[in-house]
């Protein structure tokens, strides 16, 4: 049995899609254990470029078994649009299965992100205003609905007529807002349910047989370790939990199943929205690196914030995930660079920080403390082998692991399955 979950290392967007596509060959299962459609993961197959939201990039290989977790929230509609997709590039999409206890994301979940972004002002989180946090606070709040309610035409009904009433006191009395139809949500979000009853399940009882089994299991997060709920830099976090501890509860698995953690990193760090960031490079080398490594969003299309590598940030990444080993993302972006720099703590205050702050002020005012090693100005997307890259890539490789302490097991020189360096197996 091989069960290894796949954590974001940074703030997300670190390329988890590229690296879960590239395991899932070997993977017999793929589950997805938190999140909404508010992530997105690129994944490129020959010339072919494929954008997913909610189903696993195990989907793409026809022997994988794909599982959404009862950790996500679902948007119907997103995901079924997702789905048809996929049918339409002729994938086969028959082995997915969608937790039943999984919650859905409702059309007022989405005017509430919104209007509460909007509220905010200059304090806005950078939401994608996609209703992840509205459907994760109903969650919390115990009026949430479940997949296994939509499949309940009554139960459906009476949940959905509360809520109804409820959020139209909100929208109507506190945002001065237009209120919502229940007959036209009710009508759309049955006909969801029809469309998806087939593949819905107790996913928890599926996986964990798979453990049984002795099948390999990939847990793919989404997002990243600073956009943690609990543990990110809050409040500019997500809503729900990417760390590996996470993957447990949003499968239904016990901690002692996960045999391994693979923290997903880029060879420099991005961020998007707000919040502070202390390796950010706001110069021309920020928008090279931005531009060469396509760092605009999946979901969003926003330009993201670029800057050096943080190994302050990677030390907490592997602290609270208990990450084993690293796959280092996009170190082709750097090959045009004469200089590289990596940041191995902060400067505050006349004091040298060497652990990852909480108080966001005092983030906010640390500086980065940088190494710097010569760049390799060598094309390196073609290396297959780690011998075949420049001799100053493999050292800056080589200076991440020794100063983080972590093995680093997959090295990816590009988008491509066939630009992905393996140092060690996972499976």
């Amino acid at each position: 049995m091989s069960a290894v979950v796949l954590v974001g290392a940074q703030w997300g967007d670190e390329g988890k899609g590229k690296v879960t596509d590239f395991l899932a060959e070997k993977a017999d299962v793929v589950v997805r254990y938190m999140g909404g459609n508010n992530a997105g993961h690129t994944v490129v197959v020959g010339d072919k470029t494929y954008k997913l939201h909610l189903i696993p990039s195990g989907i793409l290989y026809p022997g994988t078994k794909c599982v959404i977790g009862n950790g996500v929230v679902i948007d119907p509609k997103v995901l079924i649009r997702e789905l048809e997709y996929l049918k339409s590039e002729g994938i086969d999409t028959s082995n997915l299965k969608i937790s039943e206890r999984a919650h859905l994301i409702m059309p007022y979940h989405i005017a509430q992100d919104a209007m509460e972004e909007k509220l905010k002002g200059t304090n806005k989180i950078g939401t994608t205003k996609s209703g992840i946090g509205p459907a994760y606070a109903d969650k919390a709040s115990r009026i949430g609905i479940r997949v296994i309610d939509l499949l309940d035409k009554e139960e459906f009904a009476l949940r959905l007529k509360e809520n109804i009433e409820r959020k139209n006191d909100l929208f109507e009395k506190v945002y001065g807002a237009e209120g919502f139809n229940y007959e036209e949500i009710l009508s759309e979000y049955l006909s969801y349910g029809e469309f998806l009853k087939g593949i819905v399940t107790d996913t928890s009882v599926h996986i964990n047989g798979f453990l049984d089994k002795g099948e390999k299991i990939l847990f793919e997060g989404a997002q990243g370790t600073l956009l943690d709920l609990d543990l990110g830099t809050y409040p500019y976090v997500t809503s729900s939990h990417p760390i590996a501890g996470a993957a447990c509860i949003g499968a239904g698995v016990g901690p002692n199943k996960i045999t391994k953690v693979i923290g997903v990193a880029k060879a420099y760090t991005t961020r998007v929205g707000e919040g502070p960031f202390p390796t950010e490079l706001l110069d021309e080398m920020g928008d090279t690196i931005r531009n060469k490594g396509h760092e605009f969003g999946t979901t969003t299309g926003r330009p993201r914030r670029c800057g050096w590598l943080d190994l302050v940030m990677l030390a907490y990444s592997k602290r609270v995930s208990g990450v084993d080993t690293i796959a280092l993302t996009k170190l082709d972006v750097l090959d045009e660079l004469d200089v590289v720099k990596i940041c191995t703590g902060y400067s505050y205050r006349g004091e040298i920080l060497t652990n990852f702050p909480t108080s966001l002020k005092v983030l906010a005012e640390c500086e980065p403390v940088l190494i710097e090693l010569p760049g390799w100005n060598q094309d390196t997307t073609n290396a297959t082998k780690y011998d075949e890259l420049p001799e100053n890539a493999r050292k800056y490789v080589e200076t991440i692991k020794k100063l983080s302490g972590m093995d680093i097991s997959i090295v990816a020189v590009g988008p491509g399955r066939a630009q992905t360096i393996v140092l060690d197996e996972i499976f």
